[in-house]
């Protein structure tokens, strides 16, 4: 599994957040909140969703499952004119990303795994510290095996 290395623009996102830890995953909670609220959201560029993880920078080192993130559930947008009520912006930075495509099931973490456990370490690039977050298009259904997403890997080269 090759990604593909892109250097995305800086996006402006609206949505809603959570802090959490992977041990105590509250992602389905957060798009329950934010799923009937996304259409008033009026001002989309696309029709994709955004799930996204900002970590502090001592996060990954070392990794500890009960150690909390900040999860969003959001989609881009052109300008934060008219934010909906209880809905927050972030402004994504521009940067160096390594794009995987992740097919099945958003539970199934065999990617995450092999990005992490094989491909990072084995690469000319290591972590960069800007957001992580996973583009969940057309091709996502959420829960079946059948889904497609792509995974945003913030990166640098290795010094």
């Amino acid at each position: 599994m090759k990604p593909r290395i892109e250097i995305a623009e800086e996006k402006k996102l609206v949505g809603n957040r959570r802090r959490m830890c992977l041990s105590g995953d509250k992602t389905s909670e957060l798009w329950k909140i934010f799923m009937p609220k996304r259409k008033e959201i009026n001002n989309n560029l696309t029709t994709d969703l955004i799930s996204m993880q900002v970590y502090e920078p001592s996060y990954f080192n070392p990794f500890n499952p009960e150690k909390e993130f900040e999860k969003w559930a959001a989609v881009e947008v052109n300008d934060f004119t008219n934010v909906p009520s209880e809905m927050e912006i972030y402004t994504l930075p521009k940067g160096m990303y390594a794009v995987f495509k992740h097919k099945g099931s958003s539970a199934d973490n065999s990617t995450f795994q092999y990005i992490f456990t094989s491909w990072l370490p084995d690469s000319e690039y290591e972590l960069d510290n800007r957001p992580h977050f996973e583009i969940l298009g057309d091709k996502y259904i959420n829960g079946s095996i059948d889904s497609e997403e792509e995974i945003w890997i913030p990166v640098k080269y290795k010094n």
